[in-house]
């Protein structure tokens, strides 16, 4: 009863967001697939000295996107249904990436500053100034202080707990204790640092996962045209479980939206603190962060996996990474599965500082803070990472899907409720630049 709840919160999560992506992508004249003005856009300097850079914001909101879902969420995705997923996941970024470029849109537009000058921004700001719904606006932050606590950031340490000892067994609490405090070095530095860290860690790991990747796929070119067919056939198997295409399609989108966090609004948390003349042009930044990860990463990921034997597993309490694990080890052998857990490891840990970040912004929302309450909420923090490491990965996901779908649901309500702000900003960015 309780997963046909969780199922049904999702179809009208995931039609939300279709439709919603659907509309914008056509009043928006698909500005985001222009990749000459996401580029543009990216490069911008920010107006003062010590400011937040479009590209940092783009760098923190990518560490909370490319997480544990790029690795451990897709192969799970593909797993369960199979590659063709794969391709709902493609469609998902083509149809749907345009409801990112509102979101951040929205997010600089009802924007404010902080004590630290620093400014915030978010759903929570735009549903309360935008639509004048301050009880909703307290609602979404409050499911998202809840979930980043209790499930996202626990999902983090829980993949890398299971990660590490994959290679060496070593007891989850001492890793959740050695995460938790090295994350805490930098949550304790504030925003800026946190996105300081982000902007060094993101692109190195990426460049060194997309490498492996490219190695195993490479190594293995002849395997390539029948992956994409069987993606496509995957896709529009009418056989999958008995359901056929609704359930890969999804699966698909369900970790399509999770792994990019697609329309849940909270990658324009960090768009709205970079410092930026035009709302349009962070919505550009932060597009090209959903083809990241949901063409990119998504798509290497599962080439990878497809290319190892991974329908021969049985995983009684599936995270999603056990998948990655064997198909490294498959592919590149007993060293793949150390790389991946390096890589593993950065990724939750750039996500956990994201996600603290998403944390603070909603408390900030909620209540007038002062200095006591930011203090017990990193510390609060810090040892949730710690008693993730050793929950069980079906509840954490069963937290994290049931959150991230009343998220979108809220998130997807403002931006059509917004929709005509989104194009007086197209508008003008077009017009101006």
């Amino acid at each position: 009863m309780f997963n046909v709840f969780i199922q049904g919160l999702w179809i009208i999560a995931s039609l939300a967001i279709l439709l919603c992506g659907i509309y914008f992508s056509f009043k928006l004249n698909f500005i985001h697939l222009n990749l000459k003005r996401m580029f543009k856009a990216i490069s911008e300097k920010p107006d003062k000295a010590n400011s937040i850079s479009s590209f940092q914001s783009l760098t923190m909101s990518l560490a909370g996107r490319i997480g544990v879902g790029s690795l451990s969420g897709i192969a799970l995705a593909v797993y369960l249904g199979g590659p063709g997923v794969l391709f709902w996941i493609w469609a998902t970024s083509f149809l749907c990436a345009s409801v990112a470029f509102a979101e951040s849109t929205l997010a600089v537009v009802f924007r404010e500053k902080d004590t630290g000058n620093i400014y915030r921004g978010g759903p929570f700001y735009y549903i309360s100034k935008g639509m004048g719904n301050k009880r909703l606006a307290m609602l979404y932050a409050a499911v998202v202080l809840i979930s980043y606590a209790a499930g996202t950031l626990s999902l983090q340490v829980n993949t890398v707990s299971k990660c590490i000892n994959d290679v060496v067994s070593i007891n989850p609490w001492i890793i959740g204790i050695i995460i938790s405090i090295i994350a805490g070095l930098t949550i304790f530095g504030g925003v800026k640092k946190i996105a300081s860290a982000t902007s060094r860690l993101i692109p190195v790991i990426t460049l060194f996962y997309v490498s492996i990747c490219g190695y195993i796929i490479l190594s293995h070119s002849s395997m390539i045209k029948p992956i994409f067919g069987e993606i496509i056939n995957s896709a529009f198997n009418f056989k999958v479980f008995g359901l056929g295409v609704v359930s890969t399609l999804l699966i698909g989108m369900q970790k399509g939206i999770f792994s990019s966090e697609l329309g849940l609004g909270t990658g324009s948390i960090a768009a709205a603190a970079a410092d930026t003349e035009a709302a349009a042009s962070n919505g550009l930044v932060q597009t090209f962060g959903i083809h990241i990860e949901n063409l990119l990463f998504a798509t290497i990921t599962t080439f990878a996996i497809c290319m190892s034997d991974y329908k021969s597993l049985f995983v009684a309490d599936p995270n999603g990474v056990e998948i990655t694990l064997h198909a490294f080890r498959y592919n590149i052998g007993s060293i793949g599965p150390i790389l991946i857990s390096a890589v593993i490891t950065l990724f939750a840990l750039s996500t956990v500082l994201a996600g603290y970040y998403y944390g603070e912004c909603s408390l900030k929302f909620i209540k007038k803070t002062n200095k006591a309450d930011i203090i017990i909420l990193k510390l609060v923090t810090l040892v949730v990472i710690v008693i993730g490491s050793v929950m069980s990965s079906n509840l954490l996901w069963t937290i994290v899907d049931i959150m991230v779908g009343t998220i979108a649901i809220i998130n997807v309500y403002a931006l059509f409720s917004l929709r005509d702000v989104v194009m007086e900003e197209y508008e003008y960015y077009r017009r101006k630049w």
